[in-house]
């Protein structure tokens, strides 16, 4: 067989791991439409990226890897009523991912951090789309109805491309029309410079320290609008920044950085 033909070859074994197949997940539970954010109320919240799965934290919606986050894993939440929402890096190349291979070389960028990511050329939209559509298929597959777009703002730092404020608003707002179309919610990461634009297109936000950044304010046309804003700090104490970030609304808590399951909310 020719080089070729072998990497198609594994490119099919690798999304068949990947995406699950046809109707497997739908015997298991019925899937409909994303449920509608409840309007001015900032639901309690984990975020988990790392270590085992604390399915019992007391909270209403969980964030959560969609490849490291098991079909079972998404049941037994679901069957408590916990809203799930999948988390996506959509504009950074992770290389542990396991469908990395269908991502070219002229689409890799600078560095995003020190663990390997890499910047996307988000101009590029009819090589992303495919990709990332497989993603959120994988996130609906699993029982997320809701999906957080990450490290979509590549335009602010340097990403290795001569990315716009244009370019990277018009892959944002791809992105969410994408998550709809595959009956997702869709929510946006960070991006605090253009989160007056994108509001009317994310149907909630998740941001990271801005009471330690002091940049909340920017937030408001999420709050003002009544959806959700999820909020996180890393340092401090809750009794330093929950006042600041409860004022504007915001469902806070305290994390450490590797996203574990320990989590410190601020007081309902």
């Amino acid at each position: 067989m020719r080089r070729a033909g072998r990497r198609a070859v594994a490119l099919v074994v690798s999304l068949a791991l990947v995406v699950p197949a046809a109707g497997c997940w739908r015997d298991r539970w019925p899937l409909p439409g994303p449920r509608p954010w409840p309007s001015g109320v900032a639901p309690s919240w984990q975020w988990q990226l790392s270590g085992e799965l604390d399915a019992d934290v007391d909270a209403e919606v969980f964030v959560l890897d969609p490849f490291t986050t098991t079909i079972e894993e998404t049941g037994r939440l679901r069957g408590r009523d916990r809203r799930l929402i999948c988390y996506v890096r959509a504009g950074s190349y992770e290389r542990s991912r396991p469908d990395a291979a269908r991502f070219p070389e002229r689409l890799l960028g600078g560095a995003v951090a020190a663990d390997g990511r890499r910047w996307l050329d988000v101009r590029q939209w009819e090589v992303l789309r495919p990709i990332l559509a497989d993603r959120f298929r994988l996130c609906r597959g699993k029982g997320f109805d809701s999906v957080l777009v990450a490290d979509v703002d590549g335009y602010a730092r340097s990403p290795g491309f001569p990315l716009g404020f244009d370019d990277q608003l018009l892959f944002n707002r791809r992105l969410a029309e994408l998550a709809r179309s595959l009956d997702l919610s869709p929510g946006l990461g960070n991006d605090l410079p253009q989160v007056a634009a994108l509001a009317p297109d994310f149907d909630f936000a998740l941001n990271e320290e801005c009471v330690r950044l002091r940049q909340c304010e920017r937030l408001l046309p999420f709050a003002d609008a009544g959806k959700p804003v999820f909020h996180v700090e890393y340092e401090g104490t809750t009794e330093t920044f929950c006042a600041t970030s409860l004022g504007y609304g915001f469902s806070s808590i305290r994390k450490e950085r590797a996203l574990g399951a320990w989590r410190a909310p601020c007081p309902a």
